[in-house]
């Protein structure tokens, strides 16, 4: 398995380690609830090394990437970052990533880690444009500072003012007792609870993790592992690619519309068959649920209806930590998608009653 630049601390903090996309990694440390409710109430500190980072360079970075993306490029100011998907010639999602303008004609587009090797393929492959393309992902480390105190917390270790920074804004600075300048600080989380990413080279990994968990003592920094992210961004009804999306599930069905633009000239992959479901509807949509009785959804589990037919299945779910009630999200028929409507999740051969709602589950 890989390595990240943090791996060794995980493992000598006592954390539950497991394979996620090829590198080992920390599942928890104290405990799915014990950490989900330290980034709700304080400050958690995640080790995101494994996403993947590319970069499109050059006078042709643009075009390029505003025909291999669904969202549009063009009104994305440097500074500035944007959630997109790359799109496949059915319409499929090949996979969900957030896009950082860093300078006039350089792009990051970071991707999800178990992607990594096929976006690039993708990407290499689908070229015409010759954009100057590069692989960054083994040269990037990155470190999720989430909470209500993570600002407190990162200001400590920079002279940029954190409260400057808007939501899917980043500013490049300093992180004080690492010796590096050219952090990237961006604010665009997964948790629903604020904070920041910071992107940095891997060599200043044990520094600035040391660094951070001393500027957060006295707010009871916690480290944090890849199950609380998981109920973290589930009761933010936040997409999980694999789970949630894949290849076979289009931006329409998944509720990502809104990152889904027809831009007069920019004709982008699949770009017909996308406009033509948002048009004429699709046979399928992502919705969220929330248990009316005491049972766990797990992704693969039926969706029914009361007469036993089968009208979907769900995708993710879980006990949600702060309200104690099962939550999850489904791909069902748009005929029961509308908000209240009673469905039952079928656990363990017995229909147990839900109702379709809108995330987020947590009360913000």
């Amino acid at each position: 398995m890989k390595k990240t630049p943090f791996t060794d601390i995980h493992i000598a903090l006592g954390a539950k380690m497991h394979e996620f996309a090829g590198y080992n990694m920390p599942i928890e440390y104290t405990g799915i609830i014990d950490e989900h409710m330290a980034v709700c109430n304080s400050v958690g500190v995640f080790d995101v090394s494994h996403m993947g980072e590319i970069w499109a360079k050059g006078p042709r970075a643009l075009p390029f990437l505003q025909r291999m993306l669904s969202n549009n490029l063009e009104t994305l100011e440097i500074g500035k970052a944007q959630y997109t998907c790359i799109v496949n010639e059915q319409g499929g999602i090949v996979d969900d990533i957030i896009v950082y303008h860093y300078e006039p004609e350089k792009y990051m587009l970071v991707v999800n880690a178990s992607n990594i090797e096929k976006d690039w393929k993708w990407l290499t492959e689908h070229n015409e444009e010759r954009a100057d393309l590069e692989n960054a992902s083994d040269n990037i480390a990155q470190l999720a500072i989430q909470g209500p105190k993570a600002l407190a917390t990162l200001q400590k270790l920079t002279k940029i003012d954190l409260t400057q920074i808007p939501y899917y804004s980043f500013a490049i600075g300093n992180i004080e007792g690492s010796g590096l300048d050219n952090v990237i600080i961006s604010n665009t989380g997964y948790t629903g609870a604020g904070g920041f990413e910071i992107y940095f080279y891997p060599q200043y990994g044990a520094d600035i993790w040391n660094a951070l968990f001393e500027a957060g003592k006295e707010f009871d920094i916690k480290p944090i592992g890849l199950g609380a992210r998981d109920t973290l961004r589930l009761e933010m009804g936040f997409c999980l690619y694999g789970n949630d999306l894949n290849d076979s599930t289009s931006p329409i069905e998944a509720g990502l519309g809104w990152i889904t633009k027809f831009t007069e000239g920019k004709d982008f992959t699949a770009r017909a068959i996308l406009e033509k479901q948002k048009k004429e509807g699709v046979e399928r949509k992502l919705c969220g649920f929330q248990m009316l009785e005491k049972g766990i959804p797990r992704h693969g589990y039926d969706i029914v209806n009361a007469e036993d037919e089968k009208i979907g299945v769900v995708t993710s779910g879980t006990i949600s930590p702060t309200t104690k009630v099962g939550i999850g999200l489904g791909y069902i028929k748009p005929e029961y998608a509308a908000l209240n409507t009673p469905v039952f999740i079928k656990v363990r051969n017995k229909n147990l009653k839900a109702e379709i709602v809108k995330p987020p589950f947590r009360r913000l």
